[in-house]
């Protein structure tokens, strides 16, 4: 199994952050979780860090719905710093909407590799990250 992920949670709900923390410890998926609370604060890390590709998370999983900056707006500054991001970026954008709307603009987003519904399952999680090749 390839547990050299860097996995990213963007989320304001802390209990959600903490369940998908338990599940990818327990289950030893990934080397190392990064949390931020809203799309300000990832991407700051992410500028922060351009130049430094071992910081940088292999997959994001991104909320749409935040104070600060939502996930859309998180993705419109993410695709500005992309041609200066080293390395390739799976990005699922999050949420337990079900609105056609945010659904359609999230899989609209080409940068945006999918869409996932809360709460996503310690099977599904599981899986996800099995598939993923670095």
């Amino acid at each position: 199994m390839n547990t050299k992920k860097i996995l990213c949670i963007v989320d304001d709900d802390d209990i959600y952050k903490y369940s998908i923390k338990r599940t990818l410890k327990n289950k030893e998926l990934t080397k190392k979780i990064l949390t931020f609370s809203n799309g300000e604060e990832a991407i700051d890390f992410m500028i922060k860090n351009l130049n430094e590709n071992e910081n940088l998370p292999d997959i994001i999983f991104l909320d749409i719905n935040m104070p600060i900056m939502d996930g859309f707006q998180f993705m419109e500054e993410y695709v500005k710093i992309k041609p200066r991001v080293g390395k390739e970026i799976l990005i699922y954008m999050v949420s337990s909407s079900i609105d056609t709307y945010d659904i359609k603009r999230a899989k609209s987003i080409s940068e945006v590799s999918d869409y996932l519904m809360k709460p996503i399952s310690p099977n599904e999680l599981t899986e996800l990250l099995n598939n993923f090749e670095i």
